[in-house]
């Protein structure tokens, strides 16, 4: 059986033998959940609801604060009273506002299996306003982790022509399993929502993308394909990739599937893809046909202090740690490390008290000897992390660059292209964390840009005799401060 692959990546041990090939099993019902207001890559959101207001499962909780398309709303994931709106600390290790919501049902209930939310929406006698309008108001973002929305993905700009349409069911990440449990679970709903973004897109050709490790599924979603009503006319496809870290990027799955190669600082969209995960997918046309927003998460619990790894299914904003022991027992004397994601690109966390989000795909339970704690050393200039780099990039001389504050070698080395992938880290001999420096380095351009963003605005304010330049800046001046 042909398979493609990209330049480059690391063969990683995958670790998903605890957990592959077992079906998603919903969790008990949780008395209460913590549903953080953002959680998406755009603008923020505002919470709709006040301190002891009654909500329903799939209720409207929060929304964009100010009009704009990067925005989607968050949905009550349980029925129950709002008993708290605070700061809780989140998965990215920062606090956000959170809408605690306290249950009604007995917590040994499962997750209702017959709701409607909306009213259904057919979405082969539906417009594409409708039909985007519907993923919007579905809070319908990417699980696979970046948590873009979803409904801007599928509506790009003019003069961008899109041709190919990417079901991401890559999965490189160890240990997780979850996008392999949605595609033996659920091939219709992908089937269907492949099709209603092919509709909305005007695109006749889409391919599935899976690593060969999940080739037994190929057939699976073959058959569906055969018998689905929803595909008249549209090329939908099976595609297997070598089973290679990070063959799931959205770059390197393109260039697998389809030779094509997104340019330095661009977007899919720049060579005629649009990307999205096989979970968003699913989530799509269950919004259509069920009427269903994105309020329940399927994810992968797994880990070598994790007593029964499985892949389970949860309202959003469940604390882990709620469930009761004898459904998700942790071995804590071997607990060394909590990872949100998975253990390459994923985020460390001081306790498995946090929330999970839209895009949380598992959480990692390791052990001592699952982790490496060595000291870090002085690079050596081995030049493996070049080698490794899917994205041909130079981290040691974006390391250096950073490390001297030379921001525009770092850009021109590649800081901005970098996916943060961890192969630069997990190759490195002298144990540099590269990625955590990558990602610093990318706030302080950020911020750099933002700051000379706002000076510009106080010269130009200043040039029409408005107010001095210094008191517009302020104490975001560090050196006024």
């Amino acid at each position: 059986m042909p398979v493609s692959t990209f330049s480059r990546g690391l063969k990683l041990d995958t670790r998903k033998h605890t957990t592959e090939g077992k079906p998603v099993e919903p969790a008990p019902f949780p008395r209460q959940v913590v549903i953080p207001v953002n959680q998406h890559f755009g603008a923020p959101n505002r919470a709709m609801v006040s301190i002891g207001d009654r909500v329903k499962r799939g209720q409207r909780i929060a929304e964009g604060a100010a009009p704009g398309p990067m925005t989607v709303p968050v949905h009550a994931s349980i029925s129950g009273v709002v008993k708290k709106i605070e700061p809780r600390t989140q998965s990215n290790n920062t606090d956000g506002l959170c809408i605690i919501i306290e249950a009604e049902v007995p917590e040994t209930a499962e997750i209702p299996a017959d709701e409607t939310f909306m009213p259904p929406l057919d979405p082969c006698n539906c417009t594409r306003e409708e039909s985007l309008g519907r993923i919007r108001d579905a809070g319908i973002v990417g699980m696979g982790g970046a948590a873009f929305p979803a409904h801007v993905k599928l509506d790009p700009p003019p003069g961008k022509s899109i041709d190919l349409i990417i079901a991401d069911g890559a999965e490189c990440e160890p240990y997780l399993t979850t996008d392999e449990a949605v595609i033996a679970g659920k091939p219709g709903m992908l089937i269907m929502g492949i099709a209603i973004v092919m509709k909305i897109t005007g695109v006749k050709r889409a391919i599935i993308g899976m690593e060969d490790n999940k080739a037994s599924l190929k057939p699976v979603l073959e058959e569906e394909i055969k018998r689905s009503v929803f595909i008249k006319d549209l090329d939908i496809s099976v595609g297997l990739c070598k089973t290679l870290y990070p063959q799931g990027g959205e770059k390197m799955l393109i260039k697998a599937l389809a030779n094509r190669e997104v340019p330095s600082g661009g977007l899919p969209m720049d060579v005629g893809c649009i990307v999205q995960n096989v979970g968003t997918l699913a989530a799509i046309a269950e919004a259509f046909i069920l009427g269903k927003p994105l309020i329940d998460r399927d994810l992968t619990v797994s880990g070598g202090a994790c007593k029964r790894p499985k892949n389970i299914r949860v309202p959003i904003g469940t604390i882990i740690t709620d469930l009761p022991p004898e459904f998700m027992d942790i071995n804590h004397d071997r607990l060394r490390k909590i990872i949100f994601g998975g253990p390459m690109m994923g985020n460390a966390a001081a306790s498995a008290a946090i929330p999970i989000q839209k895009n949380t795909s598992g959480i990692i339970f390791m052990t001592g000897d699952e982790t490496l704690t060595d000291a870090e050393g002085p690079c050596i200039r081995c030049g493996r992390c070049i080698r490794s780099c899917s994205c041909r990039l130079s981290p040691v001389i974006i390391n250096i660059a950073l490390e001297s504050s030379d921001m525009d070698e770092a850009v021109r080395a590649g800081l901005v292209d970098c996916v943060e992938c961890g192969s630069c880290s997990y190759v490195c001999p002298a144990r540099i964390k590269l990625v955590q420096r990558f990602r610093v380095g990318k706030q302080r351009l950020r911020a750099m840009k933002a700051m000379s963003q706002l000076q510009a605005r106080a010269e130009q304010r200043q040039e029409k005799g408005a107010v001095p330049a210094e008191k517009v800046v302020g104490s975001t001046n560090p050196g006024k401060d």
